[in-house]
């Protein structure tokens, strides 16, 4: 058995279900936040939202690699100063054996010497983050490589160097102090002679002074490098935050809007059940006849 509606109940009807629709959506996007929340919403805007999203996410997942790489300079950093502190101290050692003939004073002091030298070894291998370890090694398994993108097209390399004393050899001259001496590390040698001789000791101070120019060097290129990962940290978190906001703007409600838009529609169902009554009125008025 079918029942027939009269025309205007019907249209009323219709008016009111999607009215009660409409409110329904509302409700939901009020509820979530979200204007676009599936596919079936608006395929553009969910899946261009998506890509932005997952990029975000991707780079978030780098920050912290970025931002263990900063601990890493930093490290180094620090090891270079300490071992910087550690060389001035060796050169004021050697400074003060030349200022005295007494073999005894300077055999003292030359055993303070080498004892710097074993703590300038020790904290240069005390200087790594994480097992990683920028100024106690070189080769490729020692340097640092920092990405700064998803597909790690972008990155820095940040090579290592060794900065324990090591050892300095006469090259091609057979004389020290010259440019031509074979160094490792930073080509401190121990104590010669218990700086017997005066030129012991100059020899010393050459090779502290060398020593100190090739720390405050490195430190340098450490700085540029630090520098340039911070950068790329802060350049990366605003991408993120540009990336959101942008995936935002495409799914995100504007709840003021939308809270309107429902004070509108309640007032239009309030009129639609008042103009449904009404229609059924009419109908009803036929009954009367009989």
């Amino acid at each position: 058995m079918s029942i027939v509606l009269s025309s205007g109940v019907r249209q009323n009807l219709l008016s009111l279900q999607n009215t009660s629709d409409a409110i329904g959506s509302i409700q939901n996007r009020l509820a979530t936040g979200l204007r676009v929340s599936s596919a079936l919403d608006n395929p553009s805007n969910f899946f261009t939202a998506s890509g932005l999203n997952n990029r975000a996410s991707d780079l978030s997942s780098l920050l912290d690699s970025i931002g263990q790489g900063i601990q890493t300079l930093k490290a180094a950093d620090e090891g270079i100063q300490a071992i910087t502190k550690l060389v001035e101290q060796a050169k004021s050692t050697a400074n003060s054996a030349k200022e005295t003939s007494v073999a005894a004073e300077r055999s003292t002091l030359a055993s303070t010497f080498d004892g710097l030298r074993t703590q300038i070894d020790q904290l240069a291998t005390d200087a790594g983050y994480k097992g990683k370890n920028l100024i106690n090694g070189t080769g490729a398994t020692n340097n640092l490589v920092v990405n700064f993108n998803e597909d790690g097209t972008s990155s820095l390399t940040i090579t290592a160097v060794n900065l324990n004393t090591g050892t300095r050899a006469a090259g091609v001259d057979t004389t020290m102090n010259t440019a031509d001496d074979v160094i490792t590390g930073l080509g401190i040698n121990g104590a010669q002679n218990n700086f017997v001789a005066d030129s012991d000791v100059d020899e010393a101070i050459y090779q502290l002074d060398a020593a100190l120019s090739t720390l405050r060097s490195q430190a340098a290129t450490f700085g540029s490098n630090l520098g340039v990962v911070e950068n790329r940290e802060s350049f990366t978190k605003s991408l993120i935050n540009t990336l959101e906001e942008g995936a935002g703007k495409l799914t995100l409600a504007d709840t003021n809007e939308e809270g309107a838009n429902l004070l509108a529609l309640q007032t239009r169902q309030q009129l639609s059940s008042v103009a449904l009554s009404l229609a059924s009125q009419a109908d009803q008025n036929v009954l009367r006849l009989f």
